[in-house]
């Protein structure tokens, strides 16, 4: 019988000591169903993983607060031959939002991102200016479930705001409105969609933020945008979740692409998990 690990969060960090079970039930279950052996692992304290045919990295949620480990984890696991997926080159990028720059530079749709090294009232106004709005969002560049993410217009303050590097975007009222559209792909075919609302007067739709989650039926455009992200990327990924909002203009443009940990939403696919088994298959061999 094929062995997966799939990497879980560390069990000294207290934000995630026990809601993270149930989401390594959801995951574990089809490949489960599928006549595999999935076991879980802290990334934190993994121990050997070379007796596993194939680790995945899907819950190892807080590593945003721990990078330089994360870093040297997955440096460690490639050097020991650990079969990761997705690829290790692939967990390092990912884990800085600067990615997003270069996909924009690849052609890409992507939501307009200034770079910064701290975010000030300077730094916010020279972005206002450029992006023709005063109403902006300022995120770290390393970051998860909305973490330090504050939206702010002038004479806003800036205490609960990133404290590092950090990436400025403008701010779409469409969040508010027609959410966010996650669309969840498996060896680089479409499998399933969900779409987030924020609660009235919130703009984050995080379900720490008690956002609104439906099964989506994604339009054309959606799925053509999601297929230009993935198509600049240029990796192998075993799985990817495209995270897309309209812009000021109505095209849909991508906000974050999550290649780590995330949310399958697995609970919302119709076909159970089908092509998330088929591609884990497939790289089992």
């Amino acid at each position: 019988m094929k062995r997966i690990a799939i990497l879980t969060p560390d069990p000294e960090d207290k934000d995630y000591r026990s809601r993270w079970r149930d989401v390594l039930e959801r995951n574990a279950g089809p490949l489960r169903w599928a006549g595999l052996a999935v076991e879980g692992r802290s990334w934190a304290d993994s121990g050997d993983l070379g007796a596993f045919d194939l680790v995945l990295p899907l819950l190892v949620w807080g590593y945003v607060r721990a990078r330089p480990k994360w870093l040297e984890a997955v440096e460690r696991w490639e050097g020991e031959g650990v079969r990761l997926m997705n690829p290790p080159r692939v967990l390092r990028w990912n884990s800085d939002k600067a990615y997003l720059e270069g996909l924009a530079e690849k052609g890409a749709p992507v939501v307009p991102t200034r770079l910064v090294d701290r975010v000030t009232a300077d730094a916010l106004a020279e972005a206002a200016s450029d992006f023709g709005t005063d109403r902006l969002v300022a995120k770290p560049r390393v970051s998860s479930t909305a973490w330090r993410t504050i939206r702010w217009s002038p004479g806003a303050p800036l205490d609960e705001g990133p404290e590092g590097p950090a990436m400025i975007q403008p701010y779409l009222p469409s969040i508010e409105t027609s959410g966010e559209v996650s669309l969840l792909y498996f060896a680089g075919r479409f499998s399933h969609a969900i779409r987030k609302v924020p609660q009235p007067g919130e703009f984050r739709v995080q379900p720490e933020y008690d956002g609104i989650i439906t099964a989506y039926d994604p339009e054309p455009d959606e799925i053509a945008a999601a297929g230009a992200v993935l198509g600049a990327v240029e990796e192998d990924l075993l799985y990817a979740r495209v995270d897309l909002v309209r812009d000021g203009g109505g095209a849909p443009a991508l906000i974050e692409l999550e290649l780590i940990e995330p949310d399958l939403y697995l609970g919302y696919d119709r076909a159970e998990g089908r092509a998330f088994i088929e591609a884990v298959r497939v790289r089992l061999g």
